[in-house]
């Protein structure tokens, strides 16, 4: 992390925070408040013009192990007293650095590696849920199945694979209840299967202008021509096999770590899907996938 003066320290967290602030709320920086004070002077001045739109500045409980799919913000810490403190954006989980406004090094950083000793979400002040729009049919087709066979082991395109319901793809990882994030108990939605688009696999531009091969996204599923994100909530059929889609494919730090620099910060919203499956089948490349409902 980079080091100033021992006196000043609050400066650059206020600096920073307010940097990360300004890329969590996606406004300008010179709209926020940046009056002279101390940084808990400052955050309640942020609460203020938060507030102001209809959002909160919410501390976090024990956010050295904080661990969401969303965007929040850390504050970093050093043993050594002459190196200051700093903010950076999080995202997933498990989280890790997607915006660090005074030491890029640290992008991708897994959060459980870093000195965290404060953390903030940006929250809206109105709990309600909205509607979906209205669904409209969608149809695809499956560019390519991959499946792993160990947690962190390497994903393997395969020509197809046998989906049984409530479990996963046979030979995968999840289907064998071995995933990184295979749930405890049972009972758990959303990780029988992964879908990710491929058309957002083809134009992905990572540090040093390299891409993504679709093996190193770890889903098991590359859809082209259907959106994947409308999926959510909605049941659908690959070849002849029933699932339903439960949320978000968020990418996360043990992504970034197992695939390549900079897919984090990538794939943030473009992750695909997580869904369940319904009946038992055969999943196979070119196999078409349409909305039931």
């Amino acid at each position: 992390m980079q080091t100033t003066d021992a006196g000043a320290g609050p400066a650059l967290v206020v600096r920073s925070f307010r940097a990360c602030l300004a890329s969590v709320t996606q406004t300008p920086e010179a709209d926020l408040p940046a009056d002279a004070g101390d940084f808990a002077t400052l955050v309640g001045r942020w609460r203020s013009w938060l507030a102001g739109h209809g959002a909160g500045l919410v501390p976090i409980a024990g956010a050295e192990r904080f661990s969401w799919p969303g965007y929040w913000i850390a504050v970093l810490d050093t043993a050594d007293p002459a190196a200051a403190r700093a903010a950076v954006v999080m995202f997933g989980t498990p989280a890790g650095v997607v915006f660090s406004p005074d030491d890029p090094r640290l992008l991708g950083s897994a959060a459980a590696t870093l000195p965290v000793v404060a953390g903030y979400v940006v929250a809206s002040l109105d709990a309600e849920l909205r509607a979906a729009p209205p669904a409209t049919p969608q149809r695809g087709v499956v560019e390519a199945v991959a499946i792993a066979q160990h947690a962190t082991g390497p994903v393997e395109l395969v020509p197809s694979a046998r989906a049984h319901a409530g479990r996963g793809l046979e030979g995968d990882r999840y289907a064998a209840g071995a995933g990184t994030f295979t749930p405890r108990t049972a009972g758990g939605r959303g990780y029988d299967l992964t879908l990710i688009d491929a058309g957002v696999l083809d134009v992905l531009s990572l540090p040093g202008g390299t891409g993504l091969a679709y093996a190193l996204a770890r889903r098991n599923i590359v859809t082209r021509g259907i959106d994947v994100a409308s999926l959510v909530g909605r049941r659908f059929r690959i070849g002849d096999v029933e699932c339903l889609g439960q949320r978000p494919c968020e990418p996360c730090a043990h992504l970034e770590k197992l695939a390549s620099p900079g897919v984090l910060r990538a794939l943030i919203h473009r992750g695909g899907l997580r869904a369940d499956i319904l009946t038992d089948g055969l999943i196979a490349r070119g196999d078409s996938i349409e909305t039931i409902d």
